[in-house]
């Protein structure tokens, strides 16, 4: 499947395309939101990372007990209850007076709640679309991430010109509620994936399975190390500059939109293997400049070449994919959302740590030479993994 018409003739797909679009808005303008208000209240360049991409830290905390409930509940049903607690966990944020601390609690909450969506939604995608679907599926997908946090971070840049950020939270929760009913109208009711209730014990099996190959160890790194410590960089627009962080998260933005449109739609499957490392590396790059702290266009203009390196995510999920067995496709999926986005609350938070002591512009230099150096560890230690097996079967 190379055709866009063709993906969206397929009935479910827009819909779910939709809803994920709706869910990407909401939490682009919370989360804007929530980081303003934190740090007009703290003046902490940490706490104020920490909000904003602290529900990423509870992740692999909800994916340690929760993670089997992506294969084993009925997914309509579970993304919809998950977007309405989003809504209600959104919705107690913009109430007056509430003291940080219990913003914190509410934020991890959302990172255990978030902790399933991931991968209820990834296995959903592998049944709505054809296997050869999937690449060009997901891409849109990463695009609309990427054209929403455009438009999201451009809009709530100026709600927050116009609005209170507790204003600007409550509308990000009527959006939360728009996706759980688009969701419940749009798609069709499925059985779960796999039998058996969800519990621990299930989610440490497979956990344990997904890990135990080295090849799905070193992709499942590469997919979740260089990516969060880069985030940590994006973390500290707010701190760089307050006023301009909405024009820096969008330009991000509109580089990964490039990223993943260029990849997944002209980009040949025998090539794009080959360019998880160059796209990792290209993500990393323009930090090392900041240490020069430039002004504004420079700035936008380097976040947004170096946004494209997201588009290896797409070459990591679909080499995950081959790696991984179909009724564990959930799982797998949910784990890798799970572990990609509670690197990207470590990462905010290292950088936060890391501005406190410094600046924010040295903070991001150091995020980025960090995210380069693994990348080129994770290179090496997959070229001997190939080695490796070649040689074994040669014997």
């Amino acid at each position: 499947m190379r055709s866009y018409r063709e993906l969206f003739r397929i009935p479910e797909y827009r819909p779910f395309f939709l809803s994920y679009v709706a869910q990407t808005a909401a939490q682009t303008i919370s989360g804007l939101a929530l980081a303003t208000l934190v740090y007009g209240a703290t003046r902490s360049p940490l706490l104020s990372a920490v909000s904003m991409f602290g529900p990423q830290l509870a992740q692999m905390v909800g994916a340690t007990f929760f993670l089997s409930g992506a294969d084993r509940l009925p997914p309509r049903a579970t993304l919809a209850g998950l977007n309405t607690a989003f809504a209600v966990c959104t919705a107690l944020l913009a109430l007056p007076g509430l003291p940080v601390g219990a913003a914190f609690g509410i934020v991890f909450a959302q990172g255990l709640i978030a902790s399933l969506g991931g991968g209820v939604s990834g296995g959903l995608l592998t049944e709505i679309l054809p296997k050869n679907g999937f690449v060009l599926g997901r891409s849109v997908f990463n695009m609309a991430s990427g054209l929403t946090q455009v438009t999201g971070f451009a809009t709530g840049g100026a709600l927050l010109a116009l609005l209170p950020p507790r204003a600007c939270l409550l509308l990000a929760a009527a959006l939360y509620a728009v996706t759980a009913l688009v969701v419940r109208l749009g798609l069709t009711a499925r059985p779960p994936r796999a039998a058996g209730r969800p519990s621990v014990a299930a989610t440490w099996r497979t956990n344990a399975l997904l890990w135990s190959a080295r090849p799905r160890r070193l992709t499942y790194l590469a997919l979740w190390v260089p990516n969060g410590l880069v985030v940590g960089c994006e973390s500290l627009y707010v701190s760089y500059d307050s006023g301009s962080a909405g024009t820096l998260f969008a330009s991000a933005a509109l580089g990964m939109f490039v990223g993943d449109l260029t990849l997944g739609r002209f980009v040949p499957a025998a090539l794009r293997a080959r360019l998880d490392v160059p796209l990792r590396l290209l993500l990393a790059a323009p930090y090392l400049f900041f240490v020069l702290r430039p002004g504004l266009p420079w700035a936008a203009v380097a976040v947004c070449v170096g946004s494209v390196g997201y588009g290896a995510s797409l070459v990591l999920q679909e080499r995950l994919m081959a790696l991984t067995p179909g009724e564990l496709a959930g799982h797998a999926l949910g784990l890798r959302s799970a572990g990609l986005l509670t690197m990207q609350g470590v990462g905010a938070a290292l950088a936060g740590k890391a501005a406190q002591l410094t600046s924010p512009a040295t903070a991001m230099t150091l995020m980025a030479t960090v995210s380069a150096s693994v990348t080129g560890v994770l290179a090496v230690c997959a070229r001997q993994n190939r080695q490796l097996t070649l040689s074994v079967g040669a014997s």
